[in-house]
């Protein structure tokens, strides 16, 4: 499955709150991804991984560059992603591979850039999955830090406030899909200008809103988590949008948990990155925040069963309504699932 199995199998935890539903609102499947700790992951391992005593009962598919057709107009070859993941979500809901509806709802991704142009792209991708698709992700992080990596979907910056990039969005609100993006902090102002600007549209925030704590930032935290905070409320004010609670133990945060001997346990995990989940939540509401696994690209720092915990040793102190929104029912309603 991966290069780090020894590692994370060093550490497991017995799940809090089994019996608390989950619907894992944001995962990845891949077939081959070089230089990465974690080059295949389709859904046996995906499977093998979510076996850890948590609830988890249907999941929700996102973009993850994979499957792409490797025939016909470049423009189309994302529907081959959902294609792929329409078929995983087929074989999930066959019942033969366990109770867990795996990718129930599909997010893949189309170029923005293509403007009104990606409307075909769009109709091609509902028509792949009618019962599952839910829209596309276009991720738009950019910073000028050399250090930090330059994303496969971003090779420049303000994507968010080019004219040809709000067609394509105004081409996915038109036909009542979700957008979700993946940006750093910085780039929080360009979405809450998007969401101003398209009302109607369903956006979704990945991540915490990506506060950045590796490259430059890392020696300036204090610095990045306020304007972090201050960007993050300002998004939180539109009421189209909705944030997903995680993403906040990737490489890009500067833990550095991959570094160590042993992983992170859910108690470091809340001390390191659980005022960045508690943040999201004080902004957007128990009503309008889900909590996500991003696996398995958290798997190159934490195991997921340690993950849940820290997310639910976030929320301990919540009414039983409030976790069951956080952690099952807003997602559902949100993409449309069957509870």
């Amino acid at each position: 499955m991966g290069d780090n199995d020894a590692w994370l199998e060093q550490v497991a935890e017995e799940a809090i709150e089994p019996d608390l539903p989950i619907c894992d609102c944001h995962h990845h499947l891949w077939g081959h991804r070089a230089h990465v700790p974690t080059p295949r992951y389709l859904l046996e391992d995906f499977l093998k991984d979510i076996d850890t005593g948590h609830n988890i009962v249907s999941t929700v598919f996102v973009d993850s560059n994979a499957m792409y057709r490797a025939d016909g107009p470049r423009a189309l070859a994302p529907v081959g992603e959902i294609e792929f993941a329409n078929g995983v979500a087929a074989m999930s809901a066959s019942g033969l591979y366990g109770e867990t509806r795996v990718a129930a709802g599909i997010i893949g991704h189309a170029d923005m850039r293509l403007g009104a142009k990606v409307g075909p792209v769009l109709d091609a991708m509902i028509e792949a999955a009618p019962g599952r698709f839910r829209g596309i992700r276009h991720a738009t992080v950019f910073d000028e830090d050399e250090a930090l990596p330059v994303h496969r979907d971003a090779p420049r910056a303000h994507l968010l406030l080019e004219d040809e990039f709000r067609a394509g969005i105004a081409e996915v609100a038109r036909r009542g899909l979700i957008y979700e993006c993946y940006l750093w902090h910085p780039q929080l102002p360009e979405l809450t200008d998007v969401a101003r600007a398209f009302p109607d549209l369903k956006i979704v925030v990945n991540h915490c809103g990506g506060p950045l704590g590796a490259g430059g930032y890392q020696g300036r935290r204090d610095e990045a988590t306020m304007l972090w905070r201050k960007n993050l409320a300002d998004l939180a004010s539109c009421e189209n949008t909705v944030v997903k609670l995680g993403g906040v133990n990737m490489l890009i945060s500067g833990h550095e948990w991959h570094k160590r001997g042993l992983p992170p346990s859910s108690d470091e995990m809340l001390a390191a990155a659980g005022p960045y989940a508690d943040f999201a939540i004080e902004c957007f509401g128990a009503t309008r925040a889900m909590a996500e696994s991003n696996y398995p690209a958290e798997r190159h720092s934490c195991g997921y069963g340690a993950l849940w915990n820290f997310l639910k040793k976030v929320t301990r102190d919540f009414t039983p309504g409030e976790k069951a929104r956080i952690y099952h029912d807003n997602a559902v309603a949100f993409y449309g699932l069957e509870p």
